[in-house]
Parts: structure tokens; C-alpha cells; sequence
């Protein structure tokens, strides 16, 4: 793990797209992978990093990650503001997390996203497929507004992958994004499996950005592969494009992520920016002297 970010001359990975929740809602998460639940899409998807919290955060760090999120979200009204309450701790506890809340559309969303900010909160997480609410919804107007204002991004799953949803697709995304251009959205799994449509909405918004999170993998590319002929395009954007993983939800190592990123053939430069610099000059992180520890 530590040789490929080694030899881009790194001092380590910045992950973008890390799941973090109270534990009751994880093991909840997990029982839904583990019942091949719908908005899987039915498929055997087995979780290689099933372990505790503090085992999971060590494992980010020997794998070199120096920052990561808590990806959280509700499926519900009344929920949003207690797992933001729940996330601010955690981040309190957790130096290398940046320090991430999320929203659903109730009358209350502009008021808690803002306490939020208030509290430290650098990043949001939206799901459109779980929470089946559509993000155009007038109930967001405002709090889109405020992200637009403070520079604050969203990573927001809106993709009709791995199962669609009533409101997942480009679409509605157009619609966010006609209304607050500067919206800092980072669209989850280069959302697949509209990956052209969404290429196109980093293309016209500068502001948008897209993470990595499965996508390229061997697992992802039997189901919903990457369109070769989109590459040049994933190449132009390669200042816009973030490093996610889905940890510890995956049915994989890690480092096939990094591996099936590196197989892609953009360049070493590009990677770099992937891996790690793109997200540091988007939170502001504090750069750091390459480590040249071989590792794993």
C-alpha cells in the first residue's frame, strides 16, 4: 500500500469517501449488504473490513491515508441533525477525520446545517438514493445556498448506480446546479452508471468534482463499467477528480482501488493529484514532506 503512494513521491492518500457512523447504524448498513438488499441491486457483496471503529481508523492510518471523512446520512426526517451530533464527536476524538455532518430535506435543514458549519463541519454528505428525496427539492434551496456561500462541499451519491432511485440521475443535478453554480458538489462514484452525463456537469460547472469510489474496479466494471472512450475526458478533469474508497464497505482490498487507478494509464501526475493533492487543495491541508517508508 505505502509503495504506491511512496513512489508518486506522496506523504500519503487523502480519501474523500469513507464511511464512519454510530455503530448500530453501520452493523444496520452492513445487514442490508449482507441480505443483498435492493439498493445494491441484489448483489453478493461481502465487507472486508467488518471491524470495530478504532480498528478501522488504524487501518486508514497504516494504509497511509492522512485524512478521511465520516460519510454519513439519513433515510428519514429527525434524523440528520442527531448524526451530525454523533459526527462532530467523532471528529472531536478523530485528529485525521475531516469533520463531516449531512442533510434530508425537512423545515429545520438550513438551521442544522448551519449549526454544523458553526461546529467545524468541512464537508456533507448527500445520499438521493437511500434518503429518496429529490436534491432540487425547495426544502434544500437555502441549504445549497449556504454550502455555495461557505465553500463547503457535498459529496453527494445522485447516480442511478448500483440500483436507481426515484430521483437519482443527472436530471436533478442539472437542476441544483442551474440554480447555485457555485455549488461545490463532489459527485460519488463518478456517478456511475451515467459517468458521460456527469463528466459533462464537472465540464460546464468548475465548481463540481467527481470521486473515484469503486468505480475502475474489477467488481464495479462487471456491472457498470467506465466507458473507454470517456477517458481523454476523466484525463482533462484530472484536477477535479478525488480520491473515494467506500471503506469499509468494500468487497475488495483497498489497494485494488489505487491499483485499478493506476491501470487507467492517465499518468503519474495524474495520480497524484487523485490520491492526494486535489483534496488537500480543497480542504486546505497542510502539505507534508513525501514519506518514504516501502510498507505494504
Amino acid at each position: 500500500m505505502r509503495r504506491f503512494w511512496g513512489r508518486l513521491g506522496l506523504p500519503g492518500l487523502v480519501d474523500v469517501h469513507t464511511h464512519f457512523m454510530p455503530e448500530r447504524v453501520l452493523h444496520k448498513v452492513w445487514n442490508y449488504f449482507d441480505t443483498h438488499g435492493p439498493l445494491i441491486g441484489g448483489l453478493e457483496w461481502p465487507i472486508t473490513y467488518r471491524k470495530e471503529e478504532a480498528e478501522r481508523t488504524a487501518l486508514l492510518r497504516e494504509f497511509g491515508v492522512r485524512a478521511f471523512t465520516a460519510m454519513l446520512y439519513p433515510h428519514k426526517p429527525g434524523m440528520a441533525r442527531w448524526l451530525n451530533g454523533w459526527a462532530a464527536d467523532f471528529a472531536r476524538r478523530t485528529p485525521d477525520c475531516l469533520h463531516t455532518a449531512t442533510l434530508y430535506p425537512e423545515p429545520d435543514v438550513e438551521t442544522y446545517v448551519r449549526e454544523a458549519i458553526e461546529a467545524g463541519a468541512r464537508v456533507f454528505k448527500s445520499h438521493v438514493q437511500v434518503g429518496a428525496y429529490d436534491p432540487a427539492d425547495e426544502l434544500l434551496h437555502r441549504a445549497w445556498g449556504v454550502f455555495a456561500e461557505a465553500g463547503i462541499p457535498v459529496v453527494i451519491h445522485c447516480g442511478s448506480g448500483p440500483a436507481p432511485g426515484k430521483h437519482t440521475g443527472p436530471e436533478p443535478i442539472a437542476r441544483v446546479l442551474a440554480r447555485h453554480p457555485r455549488l461545490r458538489l463532489v459527485i460519488a462514484h463518478m456517478g456511475m452508471p451515467e459517468y458521460e452525463e456527469f463528466l459533462g456537469l464537472a465540464e460546464r460547472y468548475e465548481q463540481v468534482r467527481l470521486d473515484t469510489t469503486m468505480t475502475f474496479t474489477d467488481f464495479t466494471e462487471e456491472f457498470m463499467p467506465f466507458p473507454r472512450r470517456a477517458l481523454p475526458r476523466l484525463a482533462g478533469l484530472g484536477d477535479r477528480i478525488l480520491l473515494g474508497s467506500d471503506f469499509p464497505n468494500i468487497p475488495y482490498p483497498y489497494v485494488h482501488q489505487l491499483h485499478a487507478l493506476e491501470t487507467l494509464g492517465l499518468g503519474q501526475e495524474w495520480l497524484r493529484a487523485v490520491c492526494h493533492d486535489n483534496a488537500a487543495r480543497l480542504f486546505g491541508l497542510a502539505s507534508e514532506e513525501p514519506q518514504t517508508d516501502s510498507g505494504r
